[in-house]
């Protein structure tokens, strides 16, 4: 049950310069694409979507699912980046794109890593496949159950390259899901995908993304390309303190998933802006609690509250806080006794759970029974 609190005023924290007038915001490009999503990476805003949620082939786009599970095995101590991997006879003749590893050798995880990511070399990647999961077959179990966990609904993978399958597809959305959940949760990899290039067996081969390098912010993440997925690319791009992503499915050609990528980039930065509203722990309002050793208690947020909102009007910005009647200690810091709801017009376009600050400890003996004798008058 929550009753009304006083109104927060946003602005102070979201200052713009004077010259800093609101921007109309226009519908999003039209894109010569089966389906595309651009969303901010740090509120999670979509910006721009069509088709988002069809299932769609991802091609080499599989390749960051692999990424993902291969950077899980590092971080739990299961893989190593100087260890040596076997390739496979399967791994060596693998179909399509190739780093060139040559079958019985043993290839640093590292090397691996910048081939399956820089090059999109199918050969390591079915070697890293093999190494982490015991077989392609496996490791492909391995990457559905990460998909799970991330959300991704709309997903489901039979191999770690992307090559087609009939039971192998993906979304817009999805993919977005997985770009975000790597940048987040891997920045001391994430670097390999604004890599220019990388040589092994004394053969050079460039990244593919055609957007590195143009000076637009754009510093990931990954290509795909099969006959049947037609041209794909997923792009992050950052200008100050936003950062964007953007999946494009499904294009003709090279130049046109470019093209997309960088009008849905275009897109966002123009027209909208990123701002952190609130920092985590910072008191947004107080409530009462009985049988607590000190009442009020203040409240705040677990995380800081970021919001993409049309450039200009993140001054307008207001916000209202209703809390938990009746409240009894001990509560944890990890309750919620109450929400916070950030309005855009009269719109509310964000509500976040506010926690106790500090941990709410018991009263003594004597302040448990006077509070005891209140609420039952109340």
């Amino acid at each position: 049950m929550f009753a009304a609190a006083a109104v927060l005023l946003l602005a102070p924290l979201v200052s713009a310069p004077l010259v800093h007038a609101a921007v109309p915001v226009p519908a999003p490009p039209q894109l010569n694409a089966r389906g595309y999503l651009l969303v901010d990476h740090v509120s999670g805003r979509v910006l721009a979507e069509r088709r988002a949620d069809e299932r769609l082939e991802p091609a080499s786009l599989t390749k960051l699912m692999t990424a993902y599970a291969v950077f899980h095995a590092l971080e739990d101590g299961k893989l190593k980046l100087d260890e040596g991997v076997h390739i496979s006879t399967r791994a060596w003749k693998a179909e399509g794109s190739r780093t060139f590893v040559q079958v019985g050798t043993q290839v640093p995880v590292d090397v691996l890593i910048q081939g399956m990511i820089v090059q999109s070399g199918n050969d390591a990647t079915i070697a890293l496949a093999e190494r982490v999961g015991g077989s392609e077959e496996t490791f492909a179990a391995l990457m559905n159950n990460y998909a799970k966990q991330l959300g991704m609904r709309s997903t489901n993978f039979e191999n770690s390259t992307g090559l087609p399958g009939p039971q192998h597809y993906t979304t817009a959305r999805d993919i977005a899901i997985l770009s975000r959940a790597i940048i987040s949760e891997f920045p001391q990899y994430y670097r390999w995908y604004s890599q220019p290039d990388f040589t092994w067996n004394k053969i050079r081969q460039p990244n593919r993304n055609g957007l590195l390098g143009m000076n637009i912010g754009v510093d990931g993440i990954k290509t795909g390309h099969t006959e049947s997925a037609g041209y794909c690319l997923v792009t992050s791009a950052k200008r100050n303190d936003m950062r964007l992503v953007s999946v494009v499915l499904g294009t003709p050609s090279i130049r046109v998933r470019e093209e997309a990528s960088r009008a849905l980039l275009e897109y966002g930065f123009n027209f909208y802006e990123t701002k952190r509203v609130y920092s985590a722990g910072r008191p947004l309002g107080s409530a009462r609690v009985w049988k607590a050793q000190e009442s009020p208690v203040e409240l705040g947020l677990a995380e800081d509250l970021w919001l993409t909102v049309p450039r200009g009007q993140a001054t307008n910005l207001r916000g209202t806080v209703t809390k938990v009647q009746n409240l009894v200690a001990p509560i944890p810091t990890t309750t919620p006794i109450g929400e916070l709801q950030i309005y855009l017009g009269n719109d509310v376009i964000a509500r976040r759970p506010l926690h106790p600050i500090k941990e709410v400890a018991r009263g003594g003996l004597f302040r448990r029974a006077m509070d005891s004798v209140w609420l039952w008058l109340e």
